[in-house]
């Protein structure tokens, strides 16, 4: 996974699995190009399938979604192909044996050797028999974070790609330097960016170097104490 995704997905995960780490979790992958899926055996499990019983389709994993939140996962599926796009997901699947499952689906994009987006990796998480009302809540929360944390990214990527006049590969790539060099979240980081847009000058010939000093400052004004 990426960095900064993993982190939220890592964070989400720890939210609502808990400290027993007793619920089904198990890790896929899927490749746009030729929407290849791969499940572990233990979503191959949650599912109803022994492993290795069955070679996981598109369409096989949309027949296990409850009719009612098949077309919200198809779509975001189509949303991810389209636009390369991590997602993520709590919603019900209908096992082999006909047992209705809630479970929360975590993302984040799979890179080749270059940095292309190829495809997503992540997580399922089998919360049946133990979404109360607590635990919901808290799911609810944390799947909004990792929405508001992609947000934010895209902001700053989208700024990066206007200023430097590179494709969105290229400016996530930027981001992600900046937070390996200062080692600061890649989150914190696009937030004090966009934060910080507000005090840039009037588009000038000094534009462009007033923002190198501010991506290469970021660092030093995030606050240490933010969730990041």
């Amino acid at each position: 996974m990426t960095d900064s995704t993993a982190d939220e997905s890592a964070r989400v995960l720890a939210a609502v699995v808990g400290p027993d780490g007793m619920r089904t979790t198990g890790t896929f992958r899927f490749w746009f190009t030729d929407h290849r899926w791969e499940w572990s055996d233990e979503v191959m499990a949650i599912h109803g399938y022994s492993p290795g019983s069955v070679t996981p389709t598109t369409e096989l994993m949309l027949k296990h979604k409850h009719p009612d939140d098949r077309e919200q996962v198809a779509d975001a599926i189509t949303e991810a192909v389209t636009n390369g796009r991590p997602f993520s997901s709590s919603h019900r699947i209908i096992d082999t044996a006909g047992r209705v499952h809630q479970v929360l689906v975590l993302s984040s994009s799979m890179l080749d050797a270059d940095g292309k987006v190829i495809g997503l990796e992540g997580y399922y998480v089998d919360l049946t028999d133990t979404v109360d009302e607590r635990i919901q809540e808290s799911l609810d929360e944390t799947i909004a974070d990792v929405v508001s944390a992609r947000a934010v990214i895209e902001q700053a990527k989208g700024v990066l790609m206007r200023v430097y006049r590179i494709n969105a590969e290229q400016a996530f790539r930027v981001l992600r330097w900046r937070s390996q060099e200062t080692n600061v979240k890649l989150r914190a980081l696009a937030a004090q960016l966009i934060a910080e847009l507000t005090t840039m000058p009037p588009s000038t010939a000094e534009e462009q170097t007033a923002f190198d000093h501010m991506l290469l400052t970021l660092h030093e004004r995030v606050d240490p104490h933010c969730d990041r």
